[in-house]
């Protein structure tokens, strides 16, 4: 069994005591990819530097997290493009919205996002989003700016059913994680009502690690309990959730260097 890991910051800190430890835990629970969302222009080098370090496996992309518009939100948007322009990444992200932790930059966080959305429209490249305590917010600007091309995944989804038909009417993907086996999560009302054909595997590590390792350092090496809880909710075994997510994931990311 292969698993697509389509959202993990292996190149955070919290890995460099023992990263390659845990690229090896990946590989061994058949993590085949992980695909990279960037933070803000100060983990660029450390993406890289995993994408160097652990080719093939490692896979980057490029943008501004929503957390980090600030004043200097367009220098740094800058830069991504210049790097946009240079070479290749996977995907356009992660970019968003979020109301959770400041609300005093989301005007600024709106401008950064409708930026990075034509940068995506521009390059043919899809989207990661964050959208956290701002589901309906973002749903609102990706569907004005949709286009019949533009695409990508509602990373972290916790919304509701409604939200998620939205999501999936626009042509975009949910990016289902560690929150499906929380007890309270609320995906247990929505997944049964969801085709595989529209979901991806996540963990966002090493943040919202899946029970029972709710509160520790999250891996992708856990994403086979988040493929066996989706099975469970669909009702379909975690041979076929790790199969069909996969597709849908290779459908989506675009191969770096093709």
């Amino acid at each position: 069994m292969n698993y697509i890991e389509t959202h993990a910051h292996i190149y955070s800190t919290k890995f460099d005591s023992d990263r390659d430890q845990v690229i090896q835990d990946i590989k061994d629970a058949g993590i085949e990819r992980v695909y990279m969302p960037n933070v803000d222009v100060s983990t660029i080098d450390a993406m890289l530097a995993c994408e160097e370090k652990y080719p093939g496996l490692c896979i980057p992309m490029m943008g501004l997290h929503p957390c980090d518009v600030k004043e200097d939100f367009q220098e740094q948007l800058a830069i991504m493009k210049d790097w946009l322009d240079k070479r290749q990444f996977a995907a356009v992200g992660e970019i968003g919205l979020d109301l959770y932790w400041d609300k005093s930059y989301f005007e600024q966080q709106k401008e950064a996002l409708k930026i990075q959305i034509g940068w995506a429209k521009e390059k043919d490249l899809p989207i990661v989003l964050h959208c956290r305590d701002s589901m309906d917010e973002t749903i609102a600007i990706v569907k004005e700016a949709s286009d019949g091309k533009l695409r990508g995944i509602f990373h972290c989804f916790n919304g509701n059913l409604a939200q998620a038909k939205q999501i999936i009417d626009m042509g975009f993907l949910l990016g289902i994680g560690g929150v499906a086996t929380f007890k309270n999560g609320g995906l247990d009302q929505v997944i049964p009502e969801i085709s595989i054909d529209h979901l991806v595997l996540e963990t966002d590590a090493p943040y919202l690690a899946p029970v029972p390792f709710r509160g520790k350092r999250n891996s992708p090496a856990y994403l086979p309990i988040i493929a066996e809880k989706i099975g469970d909710y669909l009702q379909i075994s975690k041979e076929e959730v790790a199969q069909k997510t996969k597709q849908n994931a290779l459908n989506l990311f675009r191969e770096i260097g093709s």
